[in-house]
């Protein structure tokens, strides 16, 4: 089996095209795409057909009205979150920008309809950030427990807070000052960042910039190495791509030369090339053009082909192609490469396959 013929892709590239399966075939699209994450955002785009038959086998009809409402749901938790993180951080009288999912529904952008999201992204400036902390400790989110080296780990070296969770409501934020580890070897500045997010009406929060929310998409899905669900973060670079292409008359050129200021030309690079040879995202081609500044020597873009290919296409267990466990392995320590310089890197991974044998080892 191709990795185009593959049910996940087919169904998120041409969802019309679904109606033609027979019963076995949308039993195993059904389980794919699930697996995938992707049942909701499938279900949105079918709902929205016009043309959309129906005579679709009523299990069918039950598992797409089941993951419509579960979407639904999210979004209205996301909506709430919002909500009560605004009134939380206002006192602080500091910019506060949503990132992620959270911002894709805030700014009803078409990647947010049927989009699950799991917790809530914010960025503030890194002078406000134990402000920020303080005052959403204050209203009920609390640092999940963490051990000491941990704690240390993300206070020191990443680019967030620990994870925040609600001690009512079990929902988690995120809280970051910029979009990459310090300790990295790509470090965007987050002012330019901050100075360029665009204001929620009625809501006091703000949202990354069309360019920055493309970059950092992209930062996320090639720089921090969680390929298992990459398909949902290159679909949202694809629908971004497509709706500010032509919602934004100064989005395409100026896309290159933002990344360039930001110093993410190589991750624009790799979502530009993976966006159009898996979902045919329409980029023009003086664009793509421009983006190949970012392109790596020709021994690394032909194994990030075969890696990123095979690690972003999900298949049920008995079609997967060979290798994709280990690619997105490889893909998972390529991106710990990025983020940490080598000794501290060593030491990590040290700790961690440390920490996992000691787990491991019967108490």
């Amino acid at each position: 089996m191709t990795l185009a013929a593959g049910p996940v892709l087919r169904a998120v590239r041409a969802p019309h095209g679904l109606q033609t399966l027979d019963p076995p075939g949308w039993d195993d699209t059904l389980r794919a795409v699930r697996n995938a994450g992707l049942l909701p955002r499938v279900a949105a785009q079918l709902h929205a057909e016009p043309q959309l038959p129906t005579d679709l086998p009523t299990k069918v009809q039950d598992h797409l009205a089941a993951a419509r409402q579960l979407a639904g749901q999210h979004e209205r938790v996301v909506r709430w979150e919002v909500n009560r993180i605004a009134k939380a951080l206002h006192p602080l009288d500091t910019k506060v920008v949503l990132l992620k999912g959270a911002a894709y529904v805030m700014a009803e952008l078409p990647n947010s309809r049927g989009r699950l999201v799991t917790d809530v992204d914010i960025l503030v400036p890194k002078a406000r950030i134990n402000d920020a902390e303080r005052a959403l400790a204050a209203s009920g989110w609390k640092p999940m427990k963490l051990d000491a080296y941990d704690q240390r780990y993300y206070r020191q070296w990443m680019h967030e807070l620990p994870p925040m969770q609600h001690a009512a409501r079990g929902t988690v934020i995120d809280v970051h000052h910029t979009i990459l580890p310090e300790s990295g070897r790509l470090t965007p500045d987050p002012q330019y960042l901050l100075n360029d997010a665009r204001s929620l009406p009625d809501h006091g929060l703000y949202v990354l910039s069309p360019h920055d929310m493309v970059l950092h998409s992209a930062v996320h899905l090639f720089q921090d190495g969680d390929f298992a669900g990459g398909l949902r973060d290159l679909l949202d670079i694809d629908d971004m791509l497509r709706h500010f292409g032509a919602a934004e008359p100064d989005f395409w050129p100026g896309l290159v030369d933002r990344a360039t200021e930001l110093t993410l030309h190589r991750p624009l690079y790799y979502a530009l090339r993976f966006a159009r040879r898996l979902l045919d995202t329409p980029v023009p081609d003086d664009v793509a053009s421009a983006a190949r500044v970012g392109r790596p020597p020709a021994p690394v873009i032909g194994l990030m082909d075969a890696l990123v290919t095979r690690a972003l296409v999900p298949f049920a267990d008995a079609d997967r192609p060979t290798g994709v466990g280990l690619s997105q392995w490889l893909l998972y320590v390529r991106s710990h490469w990025l983020r940490m310089p080598p000794l501290l890197l060593a030491g990590h991974l040290l700790r961690k396959a440390m920490r996992r044998l000691h787990d491991d080892v019967p108490q």
